[in-house]
């Protein structure tokens, strides 16, 4: 695997965050070039130190916010001045406002909204600015990460008795992801440029107990994923071995949804 991604420029927007940290090191591990792009400069800057002091792997920081088109471009930029191309996009943030995980009666039209422009319409910008290189430049690679509540409707009873629910945003961000993967794919037909969707199964954090047992009924042996567990998936999308993969949604679930 190593091989076919080495030297690689690859974007992760949120790459400082929970899983686009995992994904940044596995990029970076793999021989690529970790384009670590966030709106966390603290937090981002010493995850490329982190990776960056390990012999062999290459990470840097650049900010992004993935609603500014003046931001894209500027990245855009950047990594066109130093390398002379961009290899991949990750559309990884998950941007969201602070009223964010309210039960479905007291979500307000506005937050609703609100949470559906920043990240559905994020990934939209993202790969609207990056598509644009790509197609000048001849080819690309777009990753978008949904879930497997974009692809299943909620299993609200494994929520039972926590303080936990399953937001009404995340589900119709994360299933428009996975369509606006398949109409980018579409669109980009005949200019070298893939386009694909991961969509993970839970991941742990720290959830109560009582919500992992609940959860494992439904798995076949794990139940909720590390994000190592998804890193493997991720690597096998940017390289060449996947050429031909194109339009498609793979769930990384450990059996979650059947």
């Amino acid at each position: 695997m190593d091989a076919l991604v080495k030297d690689k420029v690859v974007v992760i927007t949120g790459g400082a965050g929970k899983i686009g940290s995992e994904f940044s090191y596995a990029v970076a591990s793999a021989g690529a070039i970790a384009i670590i792009a966030d709106v966390k400069d603290a937090a981002g800057c010493s995850l490329a130190e982190s990776i960056s002091s390990t012999d062999g792997m290459r990470a840097e920081y650049h900010p992004l916010d993935i609603t500014s088109q003046e931001s894209a471009q500027s990245l855009i930029a950047a990594l066109h001045k130093k390398y002379g191309r961009i290899d991949a996009l990750v559309n990884n943030a998950y941007p969201r406002n602070k009223h964010y995980g309210r039960k479905f009666e007291e979500v307000t039209f506005e937050d609703f909204a609100e949470n559906m422009g920043m990240h559905v319409g994020g990934y939209f910008l993202m790969s609207q600015q990056f598509g644009r290189y790509f197609k000048n430049q001849g080819y690309g690679n777009i990753v978008n990460i949904s879930s497997i509540y974009g692809v299943v409707p909620p299993r609200f009873e494994v929520y039972d008795d926590t303080a936990m629910t399953m937001p009404v945003e995340y589900a119709a961000i994360k299933s428009a992801v996975i369509h606006l993967t398949k109409y980018l794919a579409k669109y980009f037909k005949g200019h070298n440029i893939r386009v694909n969707t991961l969509s993970p199964g839970g991941i742990i954090d720290q959830q109560p107990e009582s919500f992992l047992a609940k959860y494992r009924e439904h798995a076949m042996s794990k139940g909720m994923l590390d994000t190592q567990d998804i890193s493997g998936t991720l690597l096998y999308l940017l390289s060449d071995m996947s050429r031909f993969v194109n339009g498609q949604n793979i769930i990384v679930d450990d059996g979650w949804s059947l």
